[in-house]
């Protein structure tokens, strides 16, 4: 591994740790909401959501640090995070102080989908761009299978499994810190800061492909940097193509499906050990098609991959929505969930962090990922927090045939207006989308 892919592996870590700690919850849902003897609105929002509204928050205001203080700043707070919030969650006994800690790690979650993409978009070779940035994908899917496994395994030893099952987290998250400390700043950041002997230095030392010209084309004090930027008639067609691939990630049903896939395994028959391993198999199923997705998403395009995955969206959630509409029980059920994951993998899920991170110009590639992290991450906490209050009120079939048709839609979005960015420098996909700057 040369010196330029073994930071990026580092990096792309944060992604595990993502993955991890957003699904790790799955695996003991059930237990804490009798634990708690919680009501399926309070459960939902509070004791489960909690964390992905952290991700919110995480979201909206973690592009001030990566702008201001730099990825690699950035990523160290994040691991942290963490850290203390699997210590944390682990050791309380209440499910206010759980929130709280639960909390804590969805803001590292929320951070780390715009300093870990933002890091690997600016490092890397405008050929290989999709693939190492698509490698914080497959960390996120690398750290669900781990999750799932690792609450398969510790579930059912003792009263308190579920400490262990929340709590082992730590261990990543403290090899993940001290990691972090040993890659350099983000070269692009460096030059849009206007420290060009240090951006010099390690563009000689990792053999950069950077054109420094055409950052520095245009004057340093120019560069703005705020929310505000993106909502000029210059930058709209880039902040609306961000905004609406991330609303169609979150309403294809995605966090939904992997936050609660115990119990929607339960309630197409499954009993519970056979649905925690259903899981594990949802986790395998991400990986190999994430793995796909990563070898096709330079060959093939971001476009084609998109296309695919909609078409099996749509197929999947179609059939899954027919099954409980008709109140089939049957382990069958797991192969078309099974297909929605893979379709979910091969298609937005290789794509979303590559294609936000690449559109934008660098001054307000931070601020744009926040905006669409943010969509993204408010949307994570909507759905998945109102899910065990809808499987009630309108049933699992009307949920599912929702996202369904929504996965149409997103098929039209883009035939006709997702653009393709496989092959382009950063500043080339730029210049395309404002050809008039």
């Amino acid at each position: 591994m040369n010196r330029l892919n073994r930071i990026c592996f580092i990096v792309a870590l944060s992604g595990f740790l993502f993955g991890f700690d957003i699904i790790v919850i799955s695996g003991v849902d059930q237990v804490l909401q009798d634990l708690w003897n919680s009501s399926d609105l309070f459960h939902g929002f509070v004791v489960m959501g909690t964390a992905l509204w952290g991700t919110v928050i995480g979201a909206i205001f973690g592009g001030y640090p990566s702008n201001r203080y730099g990825r690699k700043k950035t990523l160290i707070i994040i691991g942290l995070l963490f850290l203390i919030s699997a210590i944390g969650s682990a050791m309380v006994s209440d499910p206010i102080s759980f929130a709280i800690f639960r909390f804590i790690g969805g803001l590292g979650i929320g951070a780390s989908t715009i300093a870990a993409p933002a890091y690997l978009t600016e490092i890397s070779p405008s050929k290989e761009r999709g693939r190492i940035v698509a490698m914080y994908q497959l960390s996120i899917v690398i750290g669900i299978l781990a999750a799932m496994a690792s609450n398969y395994l510790i579930e059912g030893n003792g009263d308190e499994s579920w400490r262990w099952m929340i709590g082992v987290e730590a261990l990543p998250a403290l090899f993940f810190c001290l990691l972090i400390l040993k890659i350099p700043q983000s070269p692009r950041w460096l030059l849009s800061m206007g420290r060009v002997e240090e951006f010099q230095e390690l563009k000689l030392k990792y053999s950069l492909e950077i054109d420094e010209k055409a950052l520095l084309d245009k004057p340093l004090k120019s560069r703005k940097r705020g929310l505000k930027e993106l909502f000029k008639r210059k930058n709209l067609r880039i902040t609306y193509l961000v905004i609406l691939i991330a609303f169609f990630n979150q309403f294809s049903g995605i966090n939904a499906v992997l936050y609660y896939a115990p119990r929607i395994f339960e309630l197409g028959g499954l009993e519970r050990s056979a649905a925690l391993l259903g899981g594990v198999g949802i986790g395998i199923v991400n990986l190999v098609f994430t793995l796909l997705g990563m070898w096709l998403i330079d060959r093939a395009g971001r476009k084609q991959l998109m296309y695919i995955g909609s078409v099996a969206y749509i197929v999947s959630l179609s059939i899954i929505a027919f099954y409980f509409f008709q109140g089939i029980q049957s382990a069958s059920l797991s192969i078309f969930l099974f297909l929605f994951i893979a379709a979910h993998a091969i298609g937005q899920g290789t794509v979303i962090w590559v294609f936000m991170a690449e559109i934008f110009p660098t001054e307000l590639r931070a601020s744009g990922q926040a905006l669409g992290s943010s969509v993204h991450w408010i949307l994570a906490a909507l759905i998945p927090s109102a899910i065990p209050y809808l499987f009630s009120m309108i049933g699992a079939a009307t949920v599912f045939m929702i996202f369904g048709i929504l996965m149409i839609v997103q098929l039209f979005w883009v035939y006709f207006y997702m653009p393709e960015t496989k092959g382009k420098s950063l500043e080339e996909i730029v210049g395309e989308l404002r050809p008039n700057e």
